[in-house]
């Protein structure tokens, strides 16, 4: 299960790269940050003094020291062998402005005899083509490929000292490859390069560099290695710090300034890393955003991170607005929103951050209300009504979806001839869900483990109408005019009155069918009526019910006593087993805003500081905390939990 579990990110425009904390390169994804994954393994490791191959990664004399160079997405990791006394920096980083990735290994000896060192690189690679990868010899490396990819592993200024591109699984470990062919078919191949006799206190380094490319012949991938080989990757390195650090500083929206205690540097660590993080998740040409560059593609433990829910990326480019990212945010709504909406107005669960259809197995009504809320929340920050009226031809036609999926569901009068207006007969039986009696399709709750009629997503509905509504006021009679084709202005003021009609609607469902009585709390949906903290999506962010309101202060009371872990960390919702039921940062960045909402500043911070005490080494925050160890678990990176906390701070220091 450790192959999964990511603890370093690095990567570019481009690409990312994952790592565990011992520096073994996990996955890399190219061209965009959801492609296919190319690394089924990528082993380092030195042969000292005719010894048995030392893998970098795992080593029972090894130990390990991790660290990103400050500010930056340039990664360190220092591995000491303590029986031969020889410590190897290794440092990666992507290239700003080249799709490569930089892997430079210095090596010392701090011990009191000379060593003689031979470097190993051995890979294996993943294909769509019935996982056949081959193999060639080139100048300085090898260059591994299948039809429509090669991944090139070379050294800048050394030479090959041996390889075996055919089957050296069965004897490297041994530290024995034979140099037989200069091109074969395995699916694996090892290659070593002679570092040479090293002695006390001495250094030497090799500067390793892999290259992917898509589509090209072999006499093209050469001549682009040669020019790589051409970079001054002193220079490189020097560039990609001082890039990540211009990055950082352009994007303090908060303005944080330097901590004053170990605490407030946690928190600002975090800050910082988030900063750095989200340019990894994006797509930089259609502002698509991945949930975590989260790597078990046979789902063995999950179904999968590195894809785009439009509930997630919402609260992404919220958190993106704070930190002055307004053009990458504006591109979500702008291109991928565009690209990926339904012809009926619907988003559906997730996609490809280029816009195609991602694998889904259900619909969530709460990612079409999101985008609708996101864009406004998005004006909010701005106060581009150019970008208003660009998109609200979007925005209603997911509304349109939504009062027709709202009165479908609640059974509210006059959905029948509402529906036979707007709605196309084969998009009426493409969401036809006869064994429930319904037009449309009914939704997974926003955890996607329930399915049903969620306080959640009748919030997120309420909110998506109110945002119209405020849109329609801000861009006043000028609505029709400036889009060929736009409704007129009697039809506005029509529509205006269905959505404040709906609006009361949505409040009384909630309050008739939502509040259970015996509880004295909201529970999840009329059928399970287990408590789930996203009910305070009802407070924050849809402004449905103040913080103060009794009935929401006693669901918050049943929340803390259903909830709450011996940890101070709390659970998604009652009976959660998901992966043991470990209390997630959301949840208790949840509780967070809803105790900032309501004033409660003492317990605010209680429920905030779990989050900060229990970030990763390097100031990840994860999908989860492990509550035995109190150390994040799966799916490190999560942009959602970061995004909470930019959100946190920009009420606490805003």
């Amino acid at each position: 299960m450790s192959k999964y579990l990511n603890e370093a990110i690095i990567g570019n425009k481009n690409m990312i790269a994952t790592y565990t904390g011992k520096g073994e390169l996990l996955r890399m994804y190219f061209p965009t940050k959801d492609s296919k994954q190319y690394i089924d393994f990528f082993h380092t490791g030195v042969k000292i003094n005719s010894s048995d191959l030392i893998y970098l990664h795992d080593d029972i004399n090894n130990t390990y020291l991790q660290y990103y160079d400050t500010d930056t997405n340039v990664l360190n990791t220092e591995v000491t062998n303590t029986y031969f006394n020889l410590k190897i920096v290794q440092t990666d980083y992507c290239l700003i402005n080249e799709n490569v990735l930089a892997k430079k290994y210095i090596f010392l000896n701090e011990g009191s005899i000379d060593l003689d060192v031979e470097f190993y690189i051995h890979s294996q690679l993943l294909s769509d083509e019935n996982n056949m990868t081959s193999c060639k010899l080139i100048d300085g490396g090898i260059t591994q490929y299948a039809h429509d990819f090669t991944f090139s592993t070379f050294a800048k200024g050394a030479k090959v000292n041996r390889h075996q591109i055919n089957d050296s699984i069965n004897n490297i470990k041994r530290g024995e490859i034979w140099d037989k062919d200069y091109i074969g078919m395995s699916k694996d191949s090892s290659v070593s390069y002679k570092i040479g006799k090293i002695s006390p206190n001495e250094k030497k380094e090799i500067q390793i560099c892999i290259l992917i490319d898509e589509n090209k012949n072999i006499s093209e991938i050469e001549n682009e290695i040669e020019r790589i080989k051409k970079i001054d990757f002193e220079k490189e390195y020097l560039n990609t710090k001082s890039y990540w650090r211009k990055y950082l500083k352009k994007h303090n929206g908060l303005n944080l300034k330097e901590a004053k205690n170990s605490y407030e540097e946690q928190i600002l660590e975090i800050y910082k890393r988030t900063i750095l993080l989200f340019p990894l998740l994006t797509n930089a040409e259609t502002g698509g955003v991945i949930a975590s560059p989260e790597i078990d593609e046979e789902r063995t433990q999950c179904g999968r991170y590195a894809y785009c829910w439009p509930r997630d990326a919402v609260f992404i480019t919220k958190a993106m607005d704070i930190l002055n990212m307004n053009k990458e945010s504006e591109k979500f709504y702008k291109v991928f929103c565009k690209k990926t909406q339904s012809k009926n107005g619907m988003w559906e669960q997730r996609f490809y951050t280029d816009g195609k259809l991602a694998p889904c197995w259900g619909y969530q009504v709460d990612e079409t209300a999101s985008v609708v809320f996101g864009t406004y929340q998005h004006y909010e920050n701005t106060k581009n009504e150019k970008f208003l009226k660009e998109n609200l031809s979007m925005c209603e036609k997911a509304v349109d979806f939504l009062k027709r999926y709202l009165k479908d569901w609640l059974n509210l009068e006059g959905k029948e001839e509402a529906d036979k207006d707007i709605v196309k007969e084969e998009l009426e039986q493409e969401y036809n869900d006869p064994t429930k009696g319904h037009k449309y399709h009914v939704s997974y709750d926003l955890w996607e483990m329930c399915e049903g009629i969620h306080l959640y997503s009748l919030a997120s509905i309420y909110a998506a109408f109110e945002s119209l509504l405020k849109i329609y006021k801000l861009l006043g009679k000028d609505v029709s005019e400036f889009e060929n084709n736009r409704l007129k202005e009697e039809k506005i003021e029509k529509n205006k009155k269905e959505l404040e009609k709906l609006l009361s609607e949505i409040k009384k469902y909630i309050n008739e069918n939502l509040y259970d009585e015996k509880k004295k709390s909201y529970v999840r949906n009329p059928e399970d009526k287990k408590m789930d903290v996203s009910i305070l999506g009802a407070v924050y962010p849809f402004n449905v019910f103040k913080a103060k309101e009794k009935k929401i202060q006693n669901t918050v009371e049943r929340i803390n006593m259903s909830l709450r872990t011996y940890t101070g960390g709390y659970q998604r919702f009652e009976f959660d087993n998901y992966r043991n039921g470990n209390p997630w940062p959301i949840a208790n960045l949840w509780m967070t805003l809803y105790y900032l909402e309501a004033g409660e500043k003492k317990k605010a911070k209680e429920t905030f500081d779990f989050v900060v005490k229990t970030c990763g080494k390097h100031y990840f925050l994860g999908e989860q905390v492990n509550n035995s160890t109190l150390k994040p678990d799966w799916a490190l990176g999560l942009g959602w939990s970061h995004a909470m906390f930019i959100i946190v701070l920009e009420k606490l220091y805003g």
